[in-house]
């Protein structure tokens, strides 16, 4: 049976992984304690004791797979803040290397990347794995060099299996309210508590949002679909349905009854997030039928969910 890790079991994207895993009959090697992203003395300490320990799970000889779904970076972080990023995921694959059980075995890396970021400065219609990348951002600059480590790291182990996985704009209940992202989960939390929801972006401008659960079941089927070849494999993961920001606001008005109060704005960043991008990837097929979450359906998720985190300080216990 082969062995899987998701590092960043804890986010969005990671905990849905988990989920598909499951569903697939994978048993996932977890860890006692979070990883320390504020500390990275610590956090290299625990990286070390950690890919220790998943090698011991693997065993011996047996295939392993890793998904990479962690950080704590975000389109607006520093350089600075996204370098410690960058070192972080350099020293674990460091780490599998000098682990000579988990060299001699097959093995697969799959690196959860950002298609909104890398190819934000794009001009084409339509967005595939053959466009050029076009970042805009340090965000997607360093998700480029950070893909580039995972790249010379499977050419230079020849029996690890390595896929780009470059994720559409990721929605989905449980988004953490600390990072500066999801337009989904700010607009919810707007809505339940009555304040102004702030967008930094024209109402016409089209995104592609694809549920967590469905990227990564794209994720995990993509790499199911490429275990055991060698090589670097990259794949645009996106629901392939863009929609405008106006109507993920009607969405929301149906789903919570309520006429959100919209005030327009600008940032920084406005004016270099792509005015309309849309996905069609054209490698590696899978079941397109892993991507059927509705906009309706996934939105009245995020509001049920942040519902639920919302009032449950007041429930009386």
């Amino acid at each position: 049976m082969t062995a899987v890790w998701v590092v960043g079991e804890n986010g969005l994207l990671g905990a849905a992984l988990l989920r598909a895993l499951s569903r697939r009959g994978f048993s996932a090697f977890t860890l006692a304690e979070r990883f320390r992203w504020d500390t990275e003395r610590e956090l290299a300490i625990q990286l070390a004791s950690a890919v220790n320990e998943f090698a011991g799970f693997v065993g011996a000889g047996n295939p392993w797979q890793i998904y990479w779904a962690a950080g704590v970076g975000t389109m607006s972080s520093t350089a600075a803040e996204l370098a410690t990023e960058t070192r972080t995921l350099s020293r674990i694959l460091s780490l599998i290397e000098s682990e000579p059980g988990l060299t001699a075995a097959e093995g697969c890396f799959a690196f959860a990347s950002s298609a909104g970021a890398i190819y934000a400065g794009v001009t084409d219609d339509i967005v595939s794995e053959s466009t050029a990348v076009a970042p805009t951002t340090d965000y997607a600059r360093e998700k480029l060099q950070q893909e580039g480590l995972v790249e010379t790291f499977a050419r230079q182990n020849g029996k690890v299996t390595a896929l780009i996985a470059r994720i559409s704009t990721l929605y989905g209940p449980g988004q953490a309210s600390g990072k500066q992202q999801g337009l989904m989960a700010h607009i919810a939390r707007c809505i339940l508590r009555n304040q102004p929801v702030t967008i930094y972006v024209p109402f016409d401008t089209i995104r592609d949002y694809i549920a967590a659960d469905d990227a990564a079941a794209l994720v995990v089927a993509t790499l199911h679909t490429i275990d055991r070849r060698s090589g670097v494999f990259t794949k645009i993961i996106a629901s392939e349905r863009p929609t405008t920001i106006a109507e993920i606001i009607s969405i929301f008005r149906r789903v919570s009854r309520r006429r959100p109060r919209i005030v327009s704005s600008s940032s920084r960043l406005s004016s270099i997030y792509s005015r309309r991008i849309r996905f069609h990837s054209t490698t590696l097929p899978v079941d397109e039928r892993m991507t059927r979450t509705s906009l309706l359906t996934g939105i009245a998720q995020v509001m049920a969910a942040e519902r639920l985190a919302y009032t449950r300080p007041y429930r009386i216990r």
